[in-house]
């Protein structure tokens, strides 16, 4: 398939797809997340259904082919969530924020790298070596910010939970790039691999400072020309070409002897989106205009994220046991770990109940660590990846629902009862 070809199939297929959840269980009264549709629209059309009959993607060099999509598409989402930290919010819930993110971040990565390593001394190294699991209690530690937005948006979400939980998003993905350097580190000197200071602290820092800096220089010289405008319209465009440019120049890296110069293109963009919603008068307009013409862009990454997820993986009871412990820990890391720290930081009762729970997705973050975890081996580094897709086909098929529904329960999100549903349908007929 051509680019364009592959775009529009995915489009399509993830669009239908909600279509049929509506005409379905959505009769029911069971309201399932776009995202879900998506996801299980890209398993229908990736290698191991329809690609196999020539309908969909039939490899992952086609997959491979449309990976722009899924990079451009994570730049947009970064930089919507970066003006969740306008300072009027921040002053109100800024060091809830911190320290809830922090705090139930490094839990989830406790808990996983604990359960992980007991089970790799009772299983044997054969089975789950030692590095393998410090890594994927490092990777436990990433929420994915684009199925959590989309819940957000597409149920129109609002009240305390909803006003902590985009920030404590976006710091959670920052701190996991930390814990996951290190961890990664560490991981690689038990296999045998150079570590040193550099790999393991100082490397990390500059990652995270260097994409600060980026992503603040980029955001100012936008509020600076966004002044030549007049137009909206126009603003809109300059804006779409900034976050396009800045995924570009995040994507280098150079060497300064043992230090790497590198950025995080996530960071980079929510601090972009950051800056550029605080300093620009006309921002408020602009975003809402951007998130209208990225949501095409959302549905087709998340119907390439089902298409990629490898669905051979649950044929092997190795992996199928370690991923289900991975879940399961995370889940309660993450969950205890942000009912304590809210509970240290005096929040109202739902976001204590509640806030752990719109946590427990993980998907693009995760994946991208999952990359970087390559480099301890090809036997090691692929069963991390196995562990990943297959916790990651978990969590973005339930966790999409198990935020919607955490959120509803939080009385943030308004139930529609079908038949008003029902009724209103009838009176545009």
């Amino acid at each position: 398939m051509t680019l364009l070809l592959s775009t529009a199939f995915a489009l399509s297929a993830g669009l239908l797809m909600t279509r049929a959840f509506k005409y379905t269980v959505g009769q029911k009264g069971i309201m399932f997340p776009d995202v879900t549709a998506f996801l299980i629209a890209g398993v229908i059309v990736g290698p191991y259904a329809l690609g196999r009959l020539g309908l969909g993607f039939g490899s992952s060099s086609e997959l491979s082919s449309v990976n722009i999509l899924s990079s451009i598409a994570l730049g947009f989402i970064a930089f919507d969530i970066g003006s969740e930290f306008r300072a009027a919010s921040l002053k109100e819930m800024g060091k809830a924020a911190l320290f809830i993110g922090i705090f139930q971040a490094v839990t989830a990565t406790v808990f996983v790298d604990g359960a992980l390593i007991l089970l790799s001394l009772k299983l044997g190294a054969d089975v789950l070596p030692l590095p393998a699991a410090i890594t994927l209690g490092a990777i436990a530690s990433a929420t994915a910010p684009a199925a959590t937005l989309m819940v957000v948006r597409q149920f129109k979400a609002k009240g305390p939970v909803t006003d902590l939980l985009l920030p404590i998003v976006a710091l959670d993905d920052a701190a996991g790039l930390v814990i996951f350097a290190v961890s990664i580190g560490i991981a690689q000197a038990m296999t045998g691999g150079a570590v040193n200071l550099v790999s393991v602290v100082i490397n990390p820092i500059v990652e995270i400072v260097c994409s600060v800096i980026l992503g603040a220089l980029m955001g100012y010289i936008l509020t600076m020309l966004e002044k030549l405008f007049f137009s909206n319209s126009n603003r809109l465009s300059m804006t779409i070409s900034f976050v396009l440019m800045t995924i570009a120049l995040s994507s280098r890296e150079m060497y300064i002897g043992q230090v790497r110069i590198a950025f995080s293109s996530l960071l980079v963009c929510m601090t972009l989106g950051t800056v550029f919603c605080n300093m620009c008068e006309y921002s408020e307009d602009i975003m809402g205009r951007s998130q209208r013409w990225s949501a095409p862009l959302y549905a087709v990454f998340f119907v390439l994220s089902g298409a990629r997820l490898e669905l051979s993986v649950l044929a092997d009871w190795g992996i199928m046991l370690v991923g289900a412990v991975y879940i399961l820990v995370r889940c309660a890391g993450k969950y205890y770990g942000a009912l304590i720290s809210s509970t240290v930081m005096h929040c109202s009762e739902n976001v204590k109940k509640y806030l752990g729970i719109t946590l427990f997705p993980q998907a693009g973050v995760a994946l991208g660590m999952v990359v970087s975890a390559q480099s301890l081996g090809g036997e090691i580094g692929g069963l991390i990846r196995n562990i990943i897709l297959f916790s990651v086909l978990v969590y973005e098929i339930a966790g999409p629902m198990m935020t919607r529904m955490a959120l509803t329960a939080a009385g943030e999100i308004e139930q529609k009862k079908p038949e008003h549903v029902n009724r209103a349908r009838f009176q545009k007929s």
